[in-house]
Protein backbone atom coordinates (compact mmCIF):
# COMPACT_ATOMS: atom_id res chain seq x y z
CA UNK A 1 0.00 0.00 0.00
CA UNK A 2 3.08 2.29 0.20
CA UNK A 3 3.42 5.12 -2.21
CA UNK A 4 6.46 5.82 -4.09
CA UNK A 5 5.64 9.62 -4.49
CA UNK A 6 8.34 12.40 -3.50
CA UNK A 7 8.00 14.43 -0.45
CA UNK A 8 5.84 17.65 -1.27
CA UNK A 9 5.85 20.72 0.23
CA UNK A 10 2.11 21.87 1.15
CA UNK A 11 -0.23 24.68 0.67
CA UNK A 12 -3.47 24.68 2.00
CA UNK A 13 -5.14 22.57 4.34
CA UNK A 14 -3.27 19.98 5.63
CA UNK A 15 -2.30 18.33 8.96
CA UNK A 16 0.88 18.92 10.94
CA UNK A 17 2.77 15.52 12.72
CA UNK A 18 4.96 16.45 15.29
CA UNK A 19 6.99 14.77 18.21
CA UNK A 20 8.38 11.34 18.49
CA UNK A 21 10.20 9.40 15.68
CA UNK A 22 12.07 5.82 15.68
CA UNK A 23 13.34 3.37 14.22
CA UNK A 24 11.97 0.35 15.38
CA UNK A 25 13.40 -3.16 15.36
CA UNK A 26 10.71 -5.74 15.81
CA UNK A 27 10.30 -9.35 16.50
CA UNK A 28 7.47 -11.44 15.80
CA UNK A 29 5.05 -13.28 18.49
CA UNK A 30 7.76 -15.45 20.49
CA UNK A 31 6.06 -18.83 22.29
CA UNK A 32 8.20 -17.41 25.38
CA UNK A 33 10.30 -14.39 26.76
CA UNK A 34 13.96 -16.35 25.83
CA UNK A 35 16.02 -17.70 28.84
CA UNK A 36 19.74 -16.36 29.76
CA UNK A 37 21.63 -17.53 26.90
CA UNK A 38 19.03 -19.23 24.94
CA UNK A 39 18.57 -18.55 21.44
CA UNK A 40 15.35 -18.20 19.57
CA UNK A 41 14.59 -18.69 15.85
CA UNK A 42 12.09 -16.89 13.97
CA UNK A 43 10.98 -16.67 10.69
CA UNK A 44 12.35 -12.68 10.02
CA UNK A 45 13.26 -9.55 12.19
CA UNK A 46 11.45 -6.82 11.27
CA UNK A 47 13.50 -2.77 11.28
CA UNK A 48 10.47 -0.19 10.17
CA UNK A 49 9.74 3.26 11.29
CA UNK A 50 7.96 4.30 14.38
CA UNK A 51 7.10 6.76 16.61
CA UNK A 52 3.90 8.21 17.51
CA UNK A 53 4.30 11.37 14.85
CA UNK A 54 5.26 9.27 12.05
CA UNK A 55 3.12 6.18 12.86
CA UNK A 56 0.25 8.71 12.74
CA UNK A 57 1.82 10.66 9.68
CA UNK A 58 2.66 7.60 7.65
CA UNK A 59 -1.71 6.87 8.49
CA UNK A 60 -2.96 10.03 7.34
CA UNK A 61 -0.81 9.97 4.08
CA UNK A 62 -2.78 6.42 3.60
CA UNK A 63 -5.93 7.84 3.73
CA UNK A 64 -5.22 10.86 1.60
CA UNK A 65 -4.42 13.57 3.87
CA UNK A 66 -1.67 16.22 3.14
CA UNK A 67 0.93 16.11 5.92
CA UNK A 68 3.74 17.80 7.52
CA UNK A 69 6.01 15.99 10.26
CA UNK A 70 7.81 18.04 12.57
CA UNK A 71 10.66 15.81 14.18
CA UNK A 72 14.14 15.44 14.66
CA UNK A 73 16.78 12.37 14.00
CA UNK A 74 20.28 11.85 14.15
CA UNK A 75 23.38 12.07 11.23
CA UNK A 76 23.28 8.52 11.16
CA UNK A 77 21.89 5.41 9.04
CA UNK A 78 18.60 4.86 11.63
CA UNK A 79 18.03 8.93 10.43
CA UNK A 80 18.64 7.99 6.79
CA UNK A 81 15.98 5.19 6.98
CA UNK A 82 13.18 6.63 8.81
CA UNK A 83 13.47 10.13 6.79
CA UNK A 84 13.36 7.49 3.65
CA UNK A 85 10.35 5.73 4.57
CA UNK A 86 8.49 9.28 5.27
CA UNK A 87 9.60 10.14 1.81
CA UNK A 88 8.28 7.31 0.23
CA UNK A 89 5.30 7.90 1.76
CA UNK A 90 4.86 11.17 -0.03
CA UNK A 91 4.93 12.81 3.18
CA UNK A 92 6.36 16.66 3.81
CA UNK A 93 9.55 16.13 5.27
CA UNK A 94 10.99 19.52 5.12
CA UNK A 95 10.51 20.20 9.11
CA UNK A 96 12.27 17.25 10.35
CA UNK A 97 15.84 18.48 11.42
CA UNK A 98 18.51 16.79 12.30
CA UNK A 99 20.67 17.02 15.48
CA UNK A 100 24.39 16.42 14.96
CA UNK A 101 24.78 15.35 18.57
CA UNK A 102 22.21 12.73 18.96
CA UNK A 103 21.63 9.64 17.42
CA UNK A 104 18.32 8.66 16.13
CA UNK A 105 15.88 7.62 18.86
CA UNK A 106 15.29 3.77 18.51
CA UNK A 107 13.29 1.28 20.11
CA UNK A 108 13.43 -2.53 20.55
CA UNK A 109 9.60 -4.47 20.60
CA UNK A 110 9.29 -7.53 22.21
CA UNK A 111 6.55 -9.71 21.13
CA UNK A 112 5.40 -12.95 23.08
CA UNK A 113 2.32 -14.57 22.38
CA UNK A 114 -0.42 -13.98 25.00
CA UNK A 115 1.51 -10.74 26.26
CA UNK A 116 1.54 -7.27 26.24
CA UNK A 117 4.68 -5.79 24.22
CA UNK A 118 7.33 -5.39 26.16
CA UNK A 119 9.94 -1.83 24.88
CA UNK A 120 13.50 -1.29 25.29
CA UNK A 121 13.82 2.54 23.90
CA UNK A 122 16.43 5.46 23.54
CA UNK A 123 15.62 9.08 23.61
CA UNK A 124 17.99 9.75 21.35
CA UNK A 125 17.20 13.36 19.28
CA UNK A 126 13.59 13.33 20.58
CA UNK A 127 15.17 14.71 23.81
CA UNK A 128 16.03 18.36 22.06
CA UNK A 129 12.60 18.93 20.50
CA UNK A 130 11.86 22.15 21.99
CA UNK A 131 8.78 23.87 20.95
CA UNK A 132 11.19 26.25 19.10
CA UNK A 133 11.31 23.66 16.65
CA UNK A 134 7.34 23.70 16.71
CA UNK A 135 6.68 26.73 15.93
CA UNK A 136 9.52 27.25 13.58
CA UNK A 137 7.21 24.71 11.19
CA UNK A 138 3.94 26.53 11.46
CA UNK A 139 3.04 29.38 8.54
CA UNK A 140 0.64 32.01 10.01
CA UNK A 141 -0.34 32.76 6.55
CA UNK A 142 -0.76 28.85 5.68
CA UNK A 143 -1.24 27.58 9.53
CA UNK A 144 -2.58 23.96 9.46
CA UNK A 145 -6.11 22.71 10.08
CA UNK A 146 -5.42 20.08 12.56
CA UNK A 147 -1.62 20.27 14.69
CA UNK A 148 -1.07 16.71 16.51
CA UNK A 149 1.47 16.05 18.91
CA UNK A 150 2.46 12.92 20.06
CA UNK A 151 4.41 11.50 22.46
CA UNK A 152 4.29 14.40 24.57
CA UNK A 153 5.95 13.60 28.22
CA UNK A 154 8.90 12.04 26.60
CA UNK A 155 10.66 14.66 25.33
CA UNK A 156 12.11 16.43 27.98
CA UNK A 157 13.36 19.80 25.89
CA UNK A 158 9.34 20.60 25.60
CA UNK A 159 8.86 22.80 27.89
CA UNK A 160 5.10 22.85 29.60
CA UNK A 161 4.48 26.28 30.20
CA UNK A 162 5.85 27.46 26.90
CA UNK A 163 4.25 24.45 25.12
CA UNK A 164 0.94 25.47 26.53
CA UNK A 165 1.69 29.45 24.97
CA UNK A 166 2.37 27.79 22.07
CA UNK A 167 -0.59 25.75 21.63
CA UNK A 168 -2.77 28.86 22.58
CA UNK A 169 -1.37 30.93 19.73
CA UNK A 170 -2.54 27.85 17.17
CA UNK A 171 -6.09 28.77 18.56
CA UNK A 172 -6.28 31.70 17.68
CA UNK A 173 -5.14 30.76 14.17
CA UNK A 174 -8.07 28.33 14.03
CA UNK A 175 -6.30 24.96 14.50
CA UNK A 176 -7.56 21.87 15.86
CA UNK A 177 -4.99 20.84 18.65
CA UNK A 178 -4.67 16.86 19.31
CA UNK A 179 -2.07 15.69 22.06
CA UNK A 180 -1.60 12.36 22.99
CA UNK A 181 1.28 11.21 25.72
CA UNK A 182 3.40 8.49 26.40
CA UNK A 183 4.36 7.00 29.87
CA UNK A 184 7.67 5.45 30.28
CA UNK A 185 6.66 4.55 34.37
CA UNK A 186 5.16 6.06 37.10
CA UNK A 187 6.11 9.60 37.72
CA UNK A 188 4.40 13.20 38.59
CA UNK A 189 3.27 14.12 35.23
CA UNK A 190 0.49 16.24 36.26
CA UNK A 191 2.61 19.36 36.69
CA UNK A 192 3.49 19.00 32.66
CA UNK A 193 -0.30 18.85 31.78
CA UNK A 194 -1.73 21.41 33.88
CA UNK A 195 -0.22 24.10 31.28
CA UNK A 196 -1.30 22.53 28.13
CA UNK A 197 -4.87 20.55 28.62
CA UNK A 198 -6.56 23.99 28.67
CA UNK A 199 -5.37 24.56 25.09
CA UNK A 200 -6.50 21.10 23.87
CA UNK A 201 -9.22 20.05 21.63
CA UNK A 202 -8.61 16.29 21.86
CA UNK A 203 -6.69 14.37 24.84
CA UNK A 204 -6.01 10.84 23.39
CA UNK A 205 -4.54 8.80 26.03
CA UNK A 206 -4.70 5.46 26.84
CA UNK A 207 -5.91 3.65 30.38
CA UNK A 208 -2.23 2.80 30.75
CA UNK A 209 -1.12 6.10 30.11
CA UNK A 210 -4.32 7.86 31.91
CA UNK A 211 -3.59 5.52 35.51
CA UNK A 212 -0.06 6.38 35.77
CA UNK A 213 -1.17 10.31 35.21
CA UNK A 214 -4.04 10.57 37.75
CA UNK A 215 -3.58 7.15 39.47
CA UNK A 216 -6.02 4.28 40.33
CA UNK A 217 -9.44 4.47 38.53
CA UNK A 218 -12.24 3.85 35.89
CA UNK A 219 -11.25 5.44 32.19
CA UNK A 220 -14.49 7.39 32.13
CA UNK A 221 -13.14 8.80 35.87
CA UNK A 222 -10.03 9.30 34.28
CA UNK A 223 -11.35 11.16 31.03
CA UNK A 224 -13.87 13.18 32.99
CA UNK A 225 -11.01 14.59 35.14
CA UNK A 226 -8.38 15.46 32.11
CA UNK A 227 -11.56 17.09 31.03
CA UNK A 228 -12.05 19.29 34.24
CA UNK A 229 -8.14 20.41 33.71
CA UNK A 230 -9.05 21.66 30.46
CA UNK A 231 -8.95 19.53 27.62
CA UNK A 232 -12.55 19.72 25.29
CA UNK A 233 -12.33 16.17 24.33
CA UNK A 234 -10.96 13.21 25.95
CA UNK A 235 -10.70 9.98 24.60
CA UNK A 236 -8.73 7.51 26.40
CA UNK A 237 -8.57 4.10 24.34
CA UNK A 238 -8.13 0.93 26.03
CA UNK A 239 -7.20 -1.60 23.32
CA UNK A 240 -9.49 -4.68 22.39
CA UNK A 241 -11.98 -2.97 24.75
CA UNK A 242 -12.66 -0.17 22.89
CA UNK A 243 -12.72 3.71 24.34
CA UNK A 244 -14.49 5.96 26.71
CA UNK A 245 -15.36 9.80 25.55
CA UNK A 246 -16.13 13.06 27.80
CA UNK A 247 -16.37 16.46 26.84
CA UNK A 248 -19.04 19.22 27.50
CA UNK A 249 -21.96 17.51 28.61
CA UNK A 250 -20.71 14.07 26.64
CA UNK A 251 -19.88 10.37 27.76
CA UNK A 252 -19.60 7.95 25.26
CA UNK A 253 -18.40 4.10 25.54
CA UNK A 254 -17.06 2.82 22.30
CA UNK A 255 -16.60 -0.58 21.03
CA UNK A 256 -13.94 -1.96 19.25
CA UNK A 257 -13.80 -3.72 15.42
CA UNK A 258 -13.30 -7.28 16.41
CA UNK A 259 -10.05 -8.13 14.09
CA UNK A 260 -7.19 -11.23 14.44
CA UNK A 261 -4.79 -9.52 17.12
CA UNK A 262 -1.24 -10.01 15.98
CA UNK A 263 0.81 -6.71 17.34
CA UNK A 264 -0.46 -4.01 19.11
CA UNK A 265 2.38 -1.54 18.38
CA UNK A 266 1.24 1.94 16.42
CA UNK A 267 -2.21 0.59 17.49
CA UNK A 268 -2.91 4.26 19.42
CA UNK A 269 -1.21 5.99 16.99
CA UNK A 270 -3.45 4.67 14.22
CA UNK A 271 -6.47 5.85 16.43
CA UNK A 272 -5.10 9.41 16.36
CA UNK A 273 -4.88 9.62 12.99
CA UNK A 274 -8.06 8.31 12.52
CA UNK A 275 -9.65 10.79 14.51
CA UNK A 276 -7.61 13.45 13.05
CA UNK A 277 -8.24 12.32 9.18
CA UNK A 278 -12.08 12.24 10.32
CA UNK A 279 -12.01 15.97 11.36
CA UNK A 280 -9.85 17.35 8.79
CA UNK A 281 -13.06 15.84 6.68
CA UNK A 282 -15.17 17.89 8.18
CA UNK A 283 -17.03 14.58 9.74
CA UNK A 284 -18.96 14.90 13.20
CA UNK A 285 -17.77 13.38 15.85
CA UNK A 286 -19.10 9.83 15.48
CA UNK A 287 -18.08 9.87 11.67
CA UNK A 288 -14.50 10.89 13.28
CA UNK A 289 -13.98 8.46 16.00
CA UNK A 290 -15.53 5.65 13.41
CA UNK A 291 -12.74 6.55 11.21
CA UNK A 292 -10.40 5.91 14.62
CA UNK A 293 -11.46 2.77 15.43
CA UNK A 294 -11.32 0.80 11.86
CA UNK A 295 -7.66 2.38 11.48
CA UNK A 296 -6.66 1.21 14.96
CA UNK A 297 -8.52 -1.78 14.17
CA UNK A 298 -6.22 -2.11 10.47
CA UNK A 299 -2.89 -1.49 12.53
CA UNK A 300 -2.90 -4.81 15.24
CA UNK A 301 -3.30 -7.24 12.48
CA UNK A 302 0.20 -7.00 11.36
CA UNK A 303 3.76 -6.94 12.88
CA UNK A 304 4.82 -3.23 13.37
CA UNK A 305 3.32 0.13 13.28
CA UNK A 306 2.15 0.49 9.62
CA UNK A 307 2.38 -3.04 7.62
CA UNK A 308 -1.11 -3.74 7.46
CA UNK A 309 -3.08 -0.12 8.32
CA UNK A 310 -6.24 0.79 5.70
CA UNK A 311 -5.75 2.98 3.18
CA UNK A 312 -8.30 5.54 2.24
CA UNK A 313 -9.96 3.42 0.06
CA UNK A 314 -10.27 -0.22 2.07
CA UNK A 315 -10.64 2.26 5.51
CA UNK A 316 -14.16 3.58 3.40
CA UNK A 317 -14.68 -0.15 2.68
CA UNK A 318 -14.48 -1.25 5.76
CA UNK A 319 -16.72 1.84 7.42
CA UNK A 320 -19.49 1.10 5.06
CA UNK A 321 -19.75 -2.86 6.33
CA UNK A 322 -18.93 -2.18 10.22
CA UNK A 323 -20.32 0.36 12.30
CA UNK A 324 -19.12 1.21 15.47
CA UNK A 325 -21.23 0.99 18.82
CA UNK A 326 -21.18 3.80 20.63
CA UNK A 327 -23.35 4.08 23.72
CA UNK A 328 -24.15 6.97 26.16
CA UNK A 329 -22.54 6.41 29.47
CA UNK A 330 -24.27 8.36 32.98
Amino acid sequence: MSTTSEPRSISGPHVVCAGIIVADHLCPPLPHVPEAGELLVVDRLVLAVGGCAANAAVNLARLKVPTRVVCKVGPDLFGRFVLEMLEREGLDTGSVAIDPDHDTSQTLIVNVQGQDRRFIHTFGANASMSVHDLKAAIDPANPPAVFYLGGYLIMPGLDPVELGEFLEWLGTLGVHRVIDVATPGPADYLPRLTPVLPHVDAFLPNDDEAELILGPGEPLEHARKFHEMGAKLVVITRGGEGAVVAGHELALRMGAYPVEFVDGSGGGDAFDAGYIAGIFDGGTLVESLSRAAAQGASCVRGIGTTATIFDRAESDAFLAAHPVSLHPLD
